[in-house]
């Protein structure tokens, strides 16, 4: 354990059994001697807490490691925040799917116990950071670590856009969108756009259009340090939108350009041992799962 001392925790907002997680772990963590440092936002719903509070980002520079609980969401939130400073970050899942957030609340004092005696694997996550510019100006900037989403908005109307890969041009596509992947986010969003698993270690991103004009625009997997570039045609009359892991938004215009790239640091995200990729995918969509089960 003396490699984890200061231990951030995170948690989702208005939820009791996320309060109730981590009223266990405070007390868990106390047990083992360490100490913990509540988010501030988590915090002012815990009146009597008693604990050291900090920001998001700043807890990244003073906790060796931080807890994360909450769904799938609560995670891509942190990583944001988290992945500049190298910190490792393990996942509590108190959400519906739990791809990223793997450890069950029952199973908090064993697997949580296992991390901090050192028995965890490593999983170095890759974001993609999204730039937009307008008339060659930045207007606009975000990172992702599901992906990056051009969509129409509010509008039902289609999209047309341009998309070059290392500055090479690809197409002119007419549809309802594109997303942008990475391997993290391929069980996300694009996975319900008809985009393929990658498995989390591959170095790739995948292109996924949204419901095309022409049956034959199918998706695209690139190498990872692709630089991608969209150009929203001035054609359009939609004002379509840039969204992050479906959190962070940018308002677009025709003519502006959006720029994707991964993003130099990593996230570091923890398992338990027993953690194993293909069980989560058995497990959180069904496969082979048998009539009556």
């Amino acid at each position: 354990m003396d490699n984890f001392r200061n231990i951030g925790l995170i948690g989702r907002l208005g939820s009791t059994k996320v309060l109730d997680t981590l009223k266990h772990l405070i007390r868990f963590l106390d047990e083992q001697g360490l100490t913990p440092i509540l988010d501030q936002k988590i915090a002012a719903v815990m009146p009597g807490h008693g604990q050291q509070t900090s920001s998001p980002r700043l807890m990244g520079e003073i906790c060796d490691l931080v807890i994360v609980v909450g769904g799938d969401g609560s995670l891509l939130g942190a990583a944001r925040n988290l992945a500049q400073s190298n910190v490792p970050v393990l996942g509590v899942n108190r959400g519906s799917l739990g791809f990223l957030t793997d450890i069950s609340p029952a199973e908090i004092e064993e697997k949580v116990g296992e991390v901090l005696n050192g028995q965890y694997t490593v999983d170095r996550r890759f974001l993609i950071d999204v730039l937009v510019k307008r008339n060659g100006e930045p207007i606009g900037e975000s990172t992702g670590l599901n992906d990056c989403v051009l969509h129409p908005g509010k509008s039902a109307r289609m999209i047309q856009f341009e998309l070059y890969i290392e500055g090479q041009f690809v197409y002119t596509q007419r549809s309802d969108g594109l997303i942008v992947a990475t391997p993290t986010g391929s069980t996300a969003y694009a996975l319900s756009g008809g985009g393929p698993i990658m498995h989390p270690r591959l170095d790739a991103l995948v292109l996924v259009p949204m419901f095309p004009h022409t049956l034959s625009s199918r998706p695209i997997v690139v190498d990872g340090n692709s630089e991608l570039k969209l150009v929203i045609s001035d054609s359009n009359e939609t004002y379509p939108t840039v969204s992050c892991d479906g959190q962070k938004h940018i308002n677009c215009a025709p003519g502006d350009t959006i720029t994707i790239h991964k993003k130099p640091h990593k996230l570091k995200l923890l398992h338990p041992l027993s953690h194993n990729f293909y069980q989560t995918c058995r497990e959180k969509l069904g496969w082979a799962t048998r009539l009556g089960e």
